[in-house]
């Protein structure tokens, strides 16, 4: 019997080519997730909702419904705090499981119930997170003169936009949450181009007048009544290694601001150093000492460093 012809071998197309390389395990072993017990992986589209319907709680009338009134309150507040309840306990659920598998342990048993009581305890918090931005709307009026009333920056400015999605997160961070803090700052990031790690410590009647390109690190410790302007880096200087070579997590590496600090555009600020109360840091300074309270720090021009009060720094 003589052999069945074999069809000719086609030649794969661009498609078929690409998808066997992408299946490769060598190329995928690093940047594949696979969801532990089939839990899926926190979603945006949810978190947005989650800060959408906190904004309409924490501003009603701004944000949410529009036609609020003082009979009526109860009622859609209400209805929010059940909704961002639900939304919280699921999202903070799904963190848990993603890091869950990330770490090997493989029992996320109890993080449906974890979930439950961080979520109301988050809702606790809800009255000083209102408290304090009421207190940044009004900073950003007093400190902007083309600002006509602390509504305004409520509605318009960046700063309140990414000041409550970092005080909403900065509460999560400190009640253990794992990744939705971080998520929810990026979210912010994305849209206002402020840069604020979920772990700074922020102080009451904060403004960031402008923004854009502002980053704040995560162990930031800002005072009271500090004002930044736009491009200004409140950053880490170096990255210390353990005996592995491995970037050493969590060690403050991140500038204190006292409080009544001005900081104006474009200035860097680096490493565990303290700004003095009621100091002020001109633009574009380079800072990695310590600056004595009540200072003015301001470049001396073309040829010369800075000067603080004075001196060289």
């Amino acid at each position: 019997m003589s052999p069945i012809p074999q069809p000719p071998r086609r030649k794969p197309s661009p498609v078929e080519w690409v998808a066997e390389m992408l299946c490769e395990e060598s190329s995928y072993r690093t940047v594949y997730h696979r969801p532990l017990h089939d839990e899926p992986m926190p979603a945006i589209k949810t978190l947005a909702e989650l800060m959408e319907r906190l904004r309409a709680v924490i501003f009603p009338g701004y944000f949410g419904h529009s036609d609020i009134t003082p009979e009526n309150m109860r009622f859609h507040i209400g209805a929010n705090l059940d909704a961002i309840f639900r939304l919280l306990t699921d999202q903070v659920r799904r963190g848990f499981c993603f890091f869950c598998d990330l770490d090997g342990t493989g029992d996320c048993k109890e993080c449906e119930e974890k979930a439950r009581r961080l979520a109301g305890e988050f809702l606790m918090r809800l009255p000083d997170i209102r408290d304090a931005l009421a207190e940044d709307a009004q900073a950003a009026y007093e400190g902007d003169p083309a600002s006509r009333s602390p509504g305004e920056t409520i509605f318009c400015y960046p700063s309140l936009t990414a000041l409550t999605h970092h005080r909403v997160a900065h509460e999560l961070h400190l009640l253990g949450v794992d990744l939705i803090p971080r998520i929810i700052t990026e979210m912010a990031h994305s849209a206002t181009g402020i840069d604020i790690h979920p772990g700074a410590t922020i102080g009451r009647r904060f403004f960031i007048d402008h923004g854009t390109g502002t980053v704040i690190g995560e162990t930031c410790i800002i005072g009271d009544n500090v004002r930044l302007y736009q491009g200004v880096t409140l950053g880490a200087k170096s990255f210390p290694k353990d005996e592995d070579g491995m970037l050493v997590k969590g060690i403050p590496r991140h500038p204190v601001v006292e409080d009544d600090v001005v900081i104006y555009s474009g200035a860097t600020v680096l490493g565990r150093i303290t700004i003095g109360k009621g100091s002020v840091v001109g633009g574009n300074v380079w800072v990695t000492r310590d600056v004595p309270p009540y200072s003015r720090l301001v470049q001396q021009g073309p040829g010369g460093g800075g000067s603080c009060d004075g001196g060289g720094i």
